[in-house]
């Protein structure tokens, strides 16, 4: 079987790829994904989320390697494995980062092309906004942006309580300079996800020249060619328990996200060349910085029961009236498409400077209408809210290794959080930060106990750095494993071309060379929308 162009991975930049490739009647795609079909209730319904994220279901539930700096947890890596990739289990929170992350990108790293004012046209036609019309948004993109139809309540508090703190409201999160909380936008259309699957993917799904293989893992790249002239030729896959071999015309497309691109590209050869030789592999291309530049936004959540016998029925809990309130709002979701099913659960947030002097935001809250435990692994009676903080600007960087040569295996993923101890300072600040907004009288009436931290003192230093420690993780961002540039550990340019091979390409968040401030699912859809130009540009040439 040959294809012009083969794709790896159907997550957020595979679909976007295989949509915009295959408008060209002239040649022919194919979409390979590992997971299953995106047709399920679970994934359309926004509150899914809170069954799929801590569960395999739909999820790779990969696992880090023990953390020194988390007292030696392993930390937890959701990722999407179905239609959709992460897109169909996220939280569907719209936040594009900052102008200084791409300014920083061209003019630090050598990534021409990538600054703000070069993304921000891919960013635009990538997005219909429901309400923002302005020269910063888009309206006839496929990906659906808009506001939570049925607001929960609760939120209200959560601002009014920022806003007593000393926090500015602000209406837009994706204006590139934004400071201050309010109400995130969502992909969703109608009260249901808008995954990039169902934007982009299934609109193309009828194109004859159009070819999506699911339930198929790709094993490795195959290549071509002399020693120092090598290509990549296609990919071979696992597929209902048989191997198959694809062949690729013009290109692979490695878009299997920032801890399976590198896996992928290290399996098939490419990669640290000592590392490759100790699994097995013979090397193809020695390129160090494949695996390195893990970064992640590290965070923490602060959890607070409502009082006794004051249970918030509009908080997810588990009580008597919470089961039946759950069943009403399924009932009215059906109906309506409204309600608490329809949330997202961190409706509200912000990006703020935990010291006056800093020049940008360095924390990012989500408040949550619920006790978020454990990546909600972990359940507890009764009602109450949540808020997390995450480190914007992380200092520390870890790799994803190999732990065999072979792909079913998981990936040795080591984000090595609070190895820059600057990081660990940052989210104590962040900590003390949501201890204030939670102490305005706005949550008076809801104030109850902690969850883990009751009588602990906000200016006790070493107890909040211990209570980090003890349980911190990622916010599921990973990114920089491929990363873009044009210095020695960089893995692809700015064209996103593998160094060193010919016809591959890396197109998914691991190209990033140094994580945005915010959440990265619109960042990626902007990446592939610009490498679709990239891709098409070098078909004329």
């Amino acid at each position: 079987m040959q294809y012009d162009y083969i794709i790896v991975g159907a997550g957020s930049a595979g679909c976007v790829l295989a949509a915009r490739l295959s408008e060209d009647a002239a040649v022919s795609v194919c979409l390979i994904e590992a997971g299953g079909s995106d047709d399920s209730a679970l994934i359309r319904t926004p509150a899914g989320a809170a069954l799929m994220l801590p569960t395999r279901i739909n999820n790779w539930a990969f696992e880090t390697v023990p953390q020194v700096s988390l007292n030696g947890r392993r930390g937890y890596q959701p990722r999407g494995k179905v239609l959709g990739g992460t897109s169909s289990i996220n939280a569907m929170i719209y936040a594009r980062g900052r102008a200084s992350d791409y300014d920083g990108w061209s003019a630090e790293y050598g990534c021409a092309g990538w600054s703000w004012a070069e993304v921000l046209p891919y960013f635009r036609k990538a997005e219909h906004n429901e309400r923002l019309r302005d020269g910063l948004h888009g309206q006839g993109g496929p990906l659906n942006v808009g506001d939570i139809r049925d607001p929960n309540p609760f939120g209200a508090v959560f601002l009014e309580a920022a806003r007593q703190a000393g926090y500015t409201q602000v209406d837009d999160f994706n204006t590139g300079t934004h400071e201050g909380v309010g109400r995130y936008q969502v992909t969703q259309k109608e009260g249901e996800r808008y995954s990039v699957a169902r934007a982009y993917l299934h609109p193309a799904l009828g194109r004859p020249n159009l070819t999506v293989l699911s339930g198929a893992l790709t094993q490795r790249v195959l290549f071509e060619g002399k020693p120092g002239q090598m290509r990549a030729a296609g990919v071979q896959i696992e597929r209902g328990g048989a191997t198959e071999t694809l062949r690729a015309a013009r290109e692979v497309i490695v878009a299997a996200g920032a801890l399976q691109s590198p896996q992928l590209l290290m399996c098939s050869g490419i990669g640290p060349r000592a590392h490759l030789v100790a699994q097995g592999i013979k090397p193809v291309a020695e390129l160090s910085g494949v695996g390195a530049n893990l970064q992640d936004h590290v965070g923490y959540i602060l959890n607070r029961r409502c009082p006794a016998g004051d249970q918030r029925l509009d908080l997810w809990g588990i009580s008597p009236g919470g089961a039946v309130r759950l069943w009403r709002e399924w009932a009215r979701y059906k109906r309506e498409r409204r309600g608490m099913l329809a949330s997202n659960f961190a409706e509200v947030g912000g990006f703020i400077k935990t010291l006056p002097e800093l020049a940008e935001p360095d924390i990012q809250l989500h408040f949550v209408i619920g006790m978020v435990d454990n990546h909600n692994r972990r359940l507890h009676l009764g009602h109450g809210y949540s808020m997390h903080a995450c480190v914007l600007r992380p200092r520390s960087r870890g790799t994803v290794r190999l732990g065999s040569a072979d792909m079913r295996d998981a990936p040795l993923i080591d984000p090595a959080f609070f190895s820059d101890l600057g990081d660990l300072e940052t989210l104590a600040r962040g900590f003390r930060a949501m201890r204030a907004i939670f102490d305005a009288p706005a949550f008076a009436p809801w104030r109850g106990p902690e969850l883990h931290t009751a009588g602990l003192a906000s200016d006790n230093e070493f107890g909040i750095r211990e209570a980090l420690r003890d349980r911190a993780d990622s916010i599921y961002h990973p990114a920089g494993t491929c990363s873009m540039g044009n210095d020695g550990g960089a893995v692809v340019d700015a064209q996103l071309r593998v160094r060193g091979v010919g016809a591959l390409r890396v197109v998914d968040a691991s190209v990033m060379p140094t994580l945005i401030a915010g959440n990265t699912n619109a960042a990626v859809v902007m990446i592939a929308e610009k490498a679709a130009d990239l891709i098409r540009a070098a078909l004329l040439q």
